[in-house]
């Protein structure tokens, strides 16, 4: 499987943040967190890149998944 940053941009109140922290982990995949309620730079970053002010906002690559959508983040990955 070829290596992917993967860049996850969460709020700690947020449920399907913990499911996309708690997928990756299974995957054994490693990712940076961004907690936009305390990182105002990051925040304004996920805006820039994603259109939305929700989260999670899922940075795998250059590709860009607003919420999460396990098949997309499945097909990118290359998991079937």
């Amino acid at each position: 499987m070829p290596t992917y940053k993967v860049k996850i941009y969460t709020t700690p109140t947020c449920p399907w943040c913990k499911r996309a922290k708690e997928y990756f982990k299974q995957l054994g995949i490693q990712f940076t967190e961004v907690d936009v309620s305390k990182d105002r730079k990051g925040a304004e970053e996920m805006v820039r890149k994603s259109g939305q002010m929700g989260v999670p906002v899922i940075e795998i690559g250059n590709q860009i998944i607003v919420g999460f959508d396990k098949a997309r983040i499945d097909r990118i990955l290359g998991i079937s």
